[in-house]
């Protein structure tokens, strides 16, 4: 009997020395964990407010970065669009021209046509409401003189 004492003796000593050990270690992970519980405390705003320098940063790149694209495309809209009004002022100057000598061809074929047709035109009838001018003058004179 003394053998199965002196056995259960050393397996209540090992089993006792496991559970010593396991809580130094539970209390190691606990105490670990309110550490890093702490440290996140006291370092959590300075990371934060790091963060935030560096969010400010990166803004102000996109910002200025989105600024440069803007400007550059208002560039090439100005260019385009200084072009393109300097096509249509081109192409209205032809089209006017144009227009003017079809307007010019069509009055005179209108004029000759009226012509033929013994209907008198425009500068005609000034000829003639010019003489009619002179010849109402005239008898206003001669009926004043007698």
């Amino acid at each position: 009997m003394s053998k199965v004492a002196v056995k259960k003796k050393a397996v209540v000593e090992e089993s006792t020395s496991v559970l010593s050990d396991a809580k130094v270690y539970a209390r190691k992970i606990w105490l670990a964990g309110l550490g890093a519980y702490a440290k996140a405390g006291q370092e959590g705003s300075e990371y934060f407010k790091d963060l935030v320098k560096s969010g400010e940063g990166v803004e102000k790149q996109g910002k200025k970065l989105v600024n440069e694209q803007v400007e550059a495309a208002n560039n090439q809209i100005d260019s385009v669009k200084t072009t393109v009004t300097s096509n249509v002022s081109s192409v209205k100057g032809k089209f006017e021209v144009r227009l003017d000598k079809i307007e010019k061809a069509f009055d005179n074929r209108v004029a000759s046509a009226l012509n033929r047709l013994g209907i008198p035109s425009k500068q005609d009838v000034e000829v003639l409401s010019a003489k009619l001018d002179e010849l109402s003058a005239l008898l206003d004179h001669v009926a004043r003189t007698k």
